[in-house]
């Protein structure tokens, strides 16, 4: 037969391409002088007979692709297209399915059919050529299946660390906390310039020997007013730079809508809540040693420096003053980062900073007032401002480490008890802005 049979019953198609249930439309072509010649259109290569492409299309053996043919179902280009059998890329048909191969045309397959000359998978399928394709997800038999959703996410251990440097970088660029550092760093600079001028005063006219104990005391040497700057500032001011940060930890991103972003990152919400509480721990540590160093620095230019009187009457060296200057900076520091866990549980119920802020100064300013209260005496030891000023048991010789300690464990009981709260309030939070 010259040419090849044409059935007219066909299904829709795409354009360019022909289902296999359909004859292939071919035309009579020469035979390669190494091949065998090929079955005529419309007939079906016997088990055993080799296909267009020069292998045997039998029973159970694979073809030139790489797969399957049974036996009888070899087309012209040597692939072969079975409901349930894989096809010429390697991957298998599903039963029912019609699966699409390229017209014969010119002796050679098409490349849109997925093969070129010789019934090998081309490059394109994904793989070099003679491999198998990948089979698509869904297959089955042993085409490999694609996981196109990827691996979960890893959380990475250095993560956090990154999280938190991120957290203090912005914390130590915004402008608003970079002012207050500067006020307070200004503060032991004045206290000291007034402190030089009463003293030069009273100097002159020859009421020296009459200065106070405060005046006395930074007078007869400058590291006394380190001590007496962290007695000025941790009363108020201090506690109000705490709250400006502590309080918009939760509160500004919740406000700001940025909250969301954050927990979707994925950063959770234990680790996100840490990281907000530590940036505040630091940056309270960060203020005292501010307000240390500007009144070192005030008074070694102001004041002269020699051995240190202290509270007890007791002189020591510049070196051991010194000491106590840095334990005086750490037990700030630590009554700081107590007042920055009841700002940080304050800004977990509130999505305006200002409020949080403002709720923990005026809880500091009542606590003072309730302190003035001879009647309530009794409620002292609970209130956190009672606590702060007791670093002055660095000035005793020896220092006295059990009134340190006690304000140490106050500090420490309300880092845990507003920590629980804050956690409690955050972790069931709904996150709607």
């Amino acid at each position: 037969m010259s040419t090849a049979e044409t059935r007219e019953t066909r299904p829709r198609r795409t354009p360019g391409l022909v289902p296999v249930s359909e004859t292939l439309r071919t035309t009579s072509r020469p035979a390669p002088s190494d091949t065998a010649d090929p079955a005529p259109a419309g007939t079906t290569a016997p088990a055993g007979t080799a296909d267009a492409a020069g292998t045997t299309a039998s029973a159970g053996t694979a073809d030139a692709a790489g797969t399957t043919a049974p036996a009888g179902t070899a087309d012209a280009v040597g692939t072969t297209a079975a409901a349930g059998t894989a096809d010429a890329t390697g991957s298998t048909g599903s039963t029912g399915s019609a699966i699409y191969a390229a017209s014969a045309g010119g002796g050679r397959a098409p490349e849109t059919a997925g093969v070129a000359e010789g019934g090998r998978a081309r490059e394109a399928a994904g793989v070099a050529e003679g491999d198998r394709a990948p089979g698509a997800a869904g297959t089955v038999g042993s085409a490999d299946v694609i996981d196109l959703a990827g691996p979960p996410p890893v959380r990475r251990f250095g993560s956090f660390w990154r999280l938190l440097g991120s957290e203090l970088g912005l914390t130590f660029r915004r402008p608003r906390n970079l002012v207050m550092l500067a006020v307070l760093a200004s503060v032991p600079v004045i206290l000291g310039v007034a402190l030089r001028l009463v003293t030069d005063d009273m100097d002159a006219s020859g009421r020296g020997g009459g200065m106070g104990g405060l005046v006395a005391s930074v007078a007869g040497n400058s590291l006394m007013l380190a001590f007496a700057s962290l007695s000025f500032l941790v009363v108020l001011l201090m506690p109000v730079a705490v709250s400006v940060v502590a309080g918009d930890a939760i509160a500004g991103e919740a406000g700001g809508g940025t909250l969301r972003y954050l927990l979707a990152a994925p950063a959770g919400r234990t680790r996100l809540l840490t990281v907000k509480y530590l940036n505040a721990v630091v940056f309270s540590f960060a203020i005292a040693a501010v307000v240390a160093l500007s009144a070192l620095v005030t008074g070694l230019a102001l004041f002269p420096v020699g051995p240190v009187t202290l509270l007890s009457g007791t002189t020591v060296s510049v070196a051991d003053g010194l000491l106590r200057v840095l334990i005086s900076v750490g037990y700030v520091g630590a009554g700081m980062a107590a007042l920055a866990a009841v700002a940080l549980a304050l800004s977990t119920f509130t999505e305006v900073p200002i409020g949080a802020i403002a709720g923990t100064v005026v809880l500091v300013i009542v606590a003072q007032v309730l302190r003035a209260v001879p009647q309530l005496e009794a409620i002292n030891p609970y209130l956190l401002p009672t606590w702060l000023t007791r670093f002055d048991g660095a000035l005793r010789d020896p220092v006295d480490l059990g009134a340190m300690r006690d304000g140490l464990l106050a500090f420490g009981a309300y880092i845990l008890l507003f920590g629980s709260v804050a956690w409690a309030r955050f972790t069931g939070k709904d996150i709607t802005s």
